[in-house]
């Protein structure tokens, strides 16, 4: 058993490297069993090669290069949401604060989500701590063009047909 020492202690969110493309904002979430990359362009080639690109052309992180490679697998992931897919799993060397380490990650659309990268606990586990108190990520408040209570005030019905049962389909 590590003593408290071996940790480095990291925030919710955290600067890493990976693949050689450095400040990407990470979210940690020791809810999550495995950690998860944005990937686009995902393809197989009939030699059995997977082909993909980190990121893609929205993302200021992305850089167009094609990433090939027979080592892989295939994982059913659910979601936050309980939905089950089967998504590609690949290893990665990450830089998080001062320790490099091989971490697995799926291949994952994360276009709409704030963050391109999610560390889960199995690359945690053994070697950091989560002080969810310590945010290094500052990211730009999403300004909303419209107060949501103010609209469920003016129209509880309308509101509820437009944002609850919208979200349920």
């Amino acid at each position: 058993m590590s003593t408290e020492q071996d940790f480095t202690i990291i925030g919710s969110t955290e600067l890493v490297e990976i693949d050689g493309i450095k400040n990407i904002p990470a979210k940690i979430d020791t809810g999550a069993d495995s950690s998860s990359i944005w990937a686009s362009n995902i393809d197989m080639k009939k030699d059995g090669t997977l082909a993909f690109t980190l990121f893609d052309q929205k993302s200021p992180f992305f850089t167009g290069e094609k990433i090939e490679t027979k080592q892989y697998v295939a994982r059913r992931v659910r979601s936050s949401n309980g939905d089950i897919q089967v998504r590609y799993r690949v290893e990665f060397p990450i830089k998080i604060r001062d320790k490099t380490l091989n971490t697995a990650f799926t291949l994952s659309n994360r276009s709409r989500n704030t963050y391109p990268v999610l560390i889960g606990r199995r690359a945690l586990a053994h070697k950091f701590l989560v002080d969810v108190s310590i945010d290094n990520v500052v990211l730009p408040k999403f300004k909303h063009p419209f107060k949501i209570n103010d609209k469920l005030k003016s129209s509880p019905y309308e509101f509820h047909q437009k944002y609850i049962e919208r979200s349920k389909s």
